[in-house]
């Protein structure tokens, strides 16, 4: 399809809302005026693109009232992308519209606004006591998700590597020679699966487990 397609829903939408509506003014796609308010700019793209967005927001230097419009496609992808790009708008200041082709049904998914990010407390709470319980710095920046050493990772090897010297323990004692409170819990939830139960409240090693403890 061409971006033109777009232009005349997002027309008659916004004309609907009272502006004087016209294409390609200037740089512009879109720009529409009502009365004295700052005019109200659309940026019309077939998809979403980093283009799209660098356009939308050079268009900010003439007004806050920035929309970028698509079409409105189907399936998980699209709706993954669709909630990636509110996101991005909403930090951005920018409008979101997309255009249901076949009907030229059009949805303002969110309207140009000043971000006010919202704060986590329990997820900076998470970071801060993973950086505190992390001993050294054994991975690199950037690096992939897969095969991180994380401070559990770390307190798993330290009963581990216990359990490879002295055999099979009681989980108090792993605790209170490996200085993992929790090393019971730990070997009993068995992530990684290096460990197993052989009594209660005694674990030792699987094979994979030994050839963690050895590094």
């Amino acid at each position: 399809m061409q971006e033109t397609e777009l232009y005349p829903p997002v027309k008659a939408f916004l004309e609907g809302q009272g502006y004087d509506v016209k294409a390609e003014i200037g740089a512009a796609d879109v720009v529409a005026c009502r009365g004295d308010e700052d005019p109200l700019v659309v940026e019309l793209k077939t998809g979403f693109s980093l283009s799209l967005v660098h356009q939308a927001v050079a268009r900010q230097a003439i007004t806050d009232t920035v929309y970028i419009a698509v079409p409105r496609g189907t399936g998980r992808r699209y709706l993954t992308s669709l909630k990636q790009m509110k996101t991005l708008c909403r930090r951005l200041g920018l409008g979101l519209i997309t255009v249901r082709m076949k009907d030229s049904h059009l949805e303002v998914h969110c309207d140009p606004a000043p971000y006010a990010p919202r704060k986590s407390k329990p997820r900076k709470a998470a970071l801060l006591r993973e950086f505190a319980k992390r001993e050294g710095d054994p991975n690199r920046g950037g690096a992939t998700r897969q095969g991180l050493v994380t401070a559990y990772r770390q307190d798993a090897l330290r009963c581990a590597g216990h359990l490879a010297q002295e055999g099979p323990s009681k989980g108090a004692v792993v605790a209170r020679q490996t200085g993992v409170e929790k090393a019971t819990r730990l070997m009993a939830d068995n992530h990684y699966g290096w460990f197993a139960r052989v009594e209660k409240g005694v674990y030792d090693l699987t094979e994979d487990g030994r050839k963690a403890a050895e590094g």
